[in-house]
């Protein structure tokens, strides 16, 4: 019994198909996608611009909605859910992490990864700050947290999108191209620290294009035309 607990995936998608309707017609970004990540695993999806890698993230995530299939996060239907519910299920479960680092101009690197936790409900606002100060220390950036986005570079900027993401300790970081507006020496950095999550025990679903990074990751998912392969 307790080897079939251990293999339950955290991820599984069933025959996941999405349709886009555009001007020129219906444009297919995935075409029966069958999936399964287990709790702990690093995966990189890796595939051309336009395969359907972040379509992936976003139908996972639930911040877009299938045309047919299902989607299971830690035995929650994804595709089941309603908007106000997938909006709660995300704060707590999922951890995002984006190219272009999606921070909050006005707010100070503090105020943006407390604000999840605020979302979310969780803890006062001390027990908040606190904990987005030693996510801060663990990202090796404690110095900036006083200041907006803006004044720090794009490395730490994405040291602090990383922060943010586990701001509700999510047992799944979800990465889309993360590294893909750091020059090398920083998207290797920020790579580093996706490898030491995963060493602490979160499961990492690391979409980029950039097959050397990729190959180092537990297992690679290619994609093609909107189809696994």
């Amino acid at each position: 019994m307790s080897m079939q607990t251990a293999a339950q995936p955290l991820i599984e998608l069933r025959q996941v198909t999405k349709v886009y309707h555009g001007i020129t017609g219906e444009v297919h970004a995935l075409r029966g996608v069958d999936l399964k990540v287990l709790p702990g695993e690093f995966v990189a999806v890796t595939g051309r611009s336009g395969s359907g890698k972040s379509t992936l993230v976003n139908l996972i995530t639930g911040i877009d909605r299938l045309t047919s299939g299902e989607i299971w996060v830690e035995g929650a239907g994804v595709h089941q859910m309603n908007e106000l519910r997938v909006a709660s299920w995300r704060g707590r479960s999922v951890g995002i992490v984006f190219q272009g680092f999606n921070l909050m101009p006005t707010l100070t690197v503090l105020q943006n990864i407390t604000l999840p936790m605020e979302f979310a409900g969780l803890g006062s606002a001390r027990q908040r700050r606190e904990r987005a100060m030693q996510l801060l220390e663990q990202m090796e950036i404690p110095e900036h947290a006083f200041k907006r986005p803006s004044a720090i570079s794009g490395g730490q900027q994405q040291r602090v999108a990383i922060a943010r993401a586990l701001a509700n300790d999510p047992p799944l970081i979800m990465a889309d191209e993360p590294t893909g507006s750091l020059d090398s020496a920083t998207a290797e950095m920020v790579f580093g620290l996706f490898i030491k999550l995963v060493e602490q025990g979160k499961t990492v679903v690391f979409v980029t294009h950039d097959e050397e990074l990729a190959g180092r990751a537990g297992r690679v998912v290619h994609i093609r035309d909107g189809v696994v392969l």
